[in-house]
């Protein structure tokens, strides 16, 4: 997708000013909640607030609502902050574990997502899991050649080693375990509609692609 000159020179004026260039380095990897934001930049939340006004204003981030806690709100780079900024370089995990609430579609897409992209190993786990991968998501993976079918969703507590790059792919399981890395993916199965689903996929293999290329070492 190209980004034209208009709105290439209205990113670029938002991200002359360090804390807001700052924040969008932040959410290279993971979703933040403002308050995450302004911890870990030490600034005041009414100058947060400003800046990620200007910032989604200028198409650079989306925000939306948590779907556990609805207190709470998180903050993405959009597609065009992404073209312009790329990802920062980062170490290869020697592991990854994909979480979400009932790791029966979000989870379960990345992990298979990911085997078609990195060696890395892989695996994927609900904080409560449900009885058996959705069927709206065996049939969007089979559209793009991953396969589903013999996949069974799992507890956290039986897959994870704790040597692992926890990456949380839904609200709920974030706030449940703190995940390091959090993708505020909205759940699917609430429409219950391949739309929904495959609107999942994509964001999921979006990132996931992104995450891999940020790798150190990885082909540019």
């Amino acid at each position: 997708m190209s980004t034209s000159l208009e709105t290439r020179a209205t990113a670029y004026a938002a991200l002359g000013e360090l804390s807001r260039l700052a924040i969008v380095d932040l959410l290279a990897d993971a979703d933040l909640a403002p308050g995450e934001l302004a911890t870990r930049l030490d600034l005041p939340t009414n100058l947060i607030a400003h800046h990620l006004q200007v910032l989604q204003q200028a198409g650079l981030i989306a925000r939306r609502r948590s779907e556990g806690d609805a207190r709470r709100s998180y903050v993405a780079r959009t597609e065009v902050c992404n073209q312009l900024l790329g990802a920062s370089r980062r170490p290869r995990p020697s592991k990854v574990a994909f979480v979400c609430s009932q790791n029966s579609a979000r989870s379960q897409l990345a992990e298979s997502y990911w085997r078609t992209v990195s060696n890395v190993p892989v695996a994927s786990a609900g904080t409560h899991p449900a009885e058996r991968v959705h069927p709206r998501a065996i049939t969007v993976a089979r559209r793009h050649g991953l396969d589903l079918t013999g996949a069974t969703p799992k507890l956290v507590g039986d897959v994870l080693t704790g040597d692992e790059l926890l990456i949380a792919v839904c609200d709920r399981a974030h706030e449940d375990l703190h995940s390091p890395l959090h993708w505020s993916v909205p759940d699917p199965a609430k429409a219950d509609t391949l739309r929904a689903f495959d609107i999942a996929y994509d964001d999921i293999a979006s990132r996931v692609s992104q995450f891999v290329a940020s790798f150190e070492g990885a082909a540019s």
